[in-house]
């Protein structure tokens, strides 16, 4: 768990052991130990590695995987890693029942579909309409002081 989500990280940073424990201001045998299972990091240098990664101490202790990719890294602070989906024949793809409750998200519930060129997102209809009339009549005011 733990020291495979460190293993991911690190080679994610492009950095080696060494690096990393400079960093974070142990001795790189202290963090080789870690990486390998020997032993574990108190929880005042769990919450340096995390700040470090800017990952949670919950992610960097947690490892998830998923189907086809194998072993997925900790998602950054403020981010989430909910999973694969596949769309169906008709279009159709189910939201994890995870993400729908951390958003408060049922059935029935309109959203806008917004992407760029990696992917979508979804936004609930109720905010983005509320968020575009606010900027139009932002907008409108200052266009009226020009």
């Amino acid at each position: 768990m733990l020291q495979d989500n460190l293993i991911m990280l690190r080679n994610m940073y492009g950095m080696s052991q060494e690096d990393i424990a400079v960093k974070i201001g142990i001795s790189r045998q202290a963090y080789a130990k870690w990486e390998n299972g020997a032993t574990v990091p108190d929880i005042e240098k769990c919450k340096r590695l995390a700040d470090f990664y800017d990952v949670t101490i919950d992610s960097l202790l947690k490892t998830e995987t998923e189907d086809k990719i194998g072993m997925i890294p900790p998602a950054p602070r403020g981010k989430n890693i909910w999973g694969s989906v596949t769309i169906n024949e008709r279009g159709q793809l189910v939201i994890p029942k995870a993400a729908r409750e951390k958003f408060g998200w049922s059935g029935g519930q309109r959203f806008i579909v917004l992407s760029d060129h990696e992917g979508i997102a979804l936004i609930p209809a109720e905010t983005f309409e509320e968020k575009m009339k606010a900027a139009m009549a932002y907008a409108s005011v200052m266009e009226k002081n020009d």
